[in-house]
């Protein structure tokens, strides 16, 4: 006898495949709107490609070059208004642009940061900036021979947790939201779909497949056919001890037309990224090789006075991005743009496909997908929202996060200043929640290391879906880069009792 998913003896009006950002995306925007969501993750949130990323909420400024006008536009208008959603985990970021002598000229590219600025209706971000690199201190850990430069302005943003977020929302609004749930069949049953996903079965009036690299993989086990292909492009990052001292990231150009950033990570560290590589290799372990390695090291190398080797990389990440295949014969020129597949009429109960799509611009994507698959499923006809309605924990201006650690450190004067600033950065406004009535570090129960207290990781394990130490220390959180293999395995066996006690979302 079959069994019918415990939460909704009936069917759900929409089922959301993938659990990374798009689908989160998704599943909040329908959610938000009346329907009823379920939200089918294989794995955990977040935990393909949407924490891979070089971290970035921005425009795309080397898309110009390939004449994505409208893709550019489009993720420039997004940096504002995710600021003002999420002003936690989202923040400006001043990007240094060095002129390197006998690649683009500087004429072409002060056109393409002139268009930066004045298409994508920026208010509060600053313009572009001429500078000469050996009056300001974005030069001092450069090489003499870079001269002059740009400084033009983006957005960081810590990726895994824009998706954690979406999905609080999602289950705030009511939607069900299920990981290690993978979908093992996939099946139209009249108007409805039949999916068996963790054990259970599941229907739904109509599905959307989030999948991301996998996306054509879902359509296989639903046996549907995609219109397009899809081009799976790796991009690799290497993390080393800080390079410089200042606030400020580069975008540098190489040689070979490609280009990569070098970013502050976590006040110790340095991200550099990315490179673009054809990716055959599957989806189950997705690793830098040495080769990128190398040629980001080598990178960084061309540009820093400090020479970057292999030996200096901490940590290194990699994610496959599930392009649409538009022919390119680079990877690195292979469009970032996003395509929505909505199944016909004929065909019975809805199915839409996302293919492509990048972080900055996945509440748009998002949005696209609910008012297509609304033509069919008439519950999502409501008004748009997402645009304004903050995140969790993001209920308060943008640039006023000192005012959110200053609250918790009066608060719960305990707390170091590092402290305070990650959580306010990571809940924002929710912090409180951690920490409850906490009159000192001890009534937070263990201290796993590094600021992080069994009351933080009881509420990551009830609230934000997290299972493991994996998850806390790469993707709910940062800290996995400061956490001994002792510390590690501590945690790990706390969760593993914590999740046995079945105190988990």
């Amino acid at each position: 006898m079959e069994q019918v998913a415990s939460t909704d003896p009936g069917t759900f009006d929409l089922a959301v495949i993938g659990g990374g950002i798009n689908g989160c995306g998704i599943a909040r925007d329908a959610a938000g709107r009346g329907a009823s969501v379920v939200l089918l993750e294989a794995r955990d949130l977040a935990s393909g490609t949407s924490s891979a990323s070089t971290k970035l909420i921005h425009g795309g400024l080397r898309y110009l070059e390939h004449y994505e006008f409208a893709l550019v536009r489009e993720s420039l208008s997004e940096r504002e208004r995710l600021w003002r959603i999420a002003p936690h985990i989202v923040w400006p970021l001043r990007f240094v642009l060095p002129h390197v002598k006998g690649l683009r000229p500087r004429w072409l590219v002060r056109l393409g940061l002139f268009l930066y600025d004045h298409i994508g209706g920026r208010k509060l971000l600053p313009a572009t900036q001429d500078i000469a690199l050996a009056r300001h201190v974005a030069g001092e850990p450069l090489k003499p021979e870079f001269a002059r430069a740009f400084v033009y302005s983006d957005c960081w943003v810590d990726d895994a947790r824009l998706v954690v977020l979406n999905a609080r929302d999602a289950a705030d609004r009511g939607a069900d939201v299920r990981t290690h749930c993978p979908v093992t069949a996939l099946s139209r049953e009249g108007d409805h779909w039949r999916i068996e996903a963790g054990g259970d079965i599941i229907r739904a009036r109509a599905v959307i497949n989030a999948a991301g690299p996998a996306v054509l993989d879902l359509l296989a086990i639903g046996h549907q056919r995609a219109s397009r292909a899809v081009r799976l492009v790796r991009g690799s990052h290497i993390v080393v001890r800080k390079l410089f001292e200042h606030d400020f990231a580069y975008f540098f150009q190489l040689p070979d037309g490609r280009i990569f950033f070098a970013i502050p990570y976590e006040d110790d560290f340095t991200l550099i990224g990315t490179t673009d590589a054809d990716h055959k290799a599957g989806l189950d372990a997705i690793e830098a090789s040495a080769e990128e390695i190398a040629y980001l090291c080598d990178g960084a190398s061309r540009f820093f006075r400090q020479q970057v080797t292999p030996d200096d990389v901490v940590w290194t990440y990699s994610g496959v991005r599930p392009l649409v295949d538009d022919g390119s014969g680079r990877p690195e020129a292979a469009t970032r743009g996003y395509f929505l597949e909505l199944s016909e009429p004929p065909e019975g109960a809805p199915l839409l496909s996302v293919f492509g799509g990048k972080i900055t611009t996945y509440r748009q994507l998002a949005q696209h997908a609910v008012e297509d698959m609304a033509a069919r499923l008439p519950v999502l006809a409501g008004e748009r929202w997402t645009d304004t309605a903050p995140l969790p924990g993001g209920d308060f201006p943008v640039g006023a996060i000192a005012p959110v650690r200053d609250a918790l450190l009066a608060r719960y004067p305990f707390l170091e200043s590092r402290w305070a600033t990650r959580l306010a950065h990571a809940y924002g406004t929710r912090a409180e929640r951690i920490l409850g009535n906490a009159a000192s570090l001890a009534e937070c129960g263990e201290h796993f290391g590094h600021g992080l207290t069994q009351a933080e990781v009881s509420y990551l394990m009830t609230s934000e879906w997290a299972t493991s130490a994996s998850d806390i220390l790469w993707r709910r959180t940062k800290l996995g880069l400061r956490f001994s293999p002792s510390q590690v395995a501590a945690l790990d066996q706390f969760c593993t009792t914590f999740a046995s006690q079945g105190n988990t979302a």
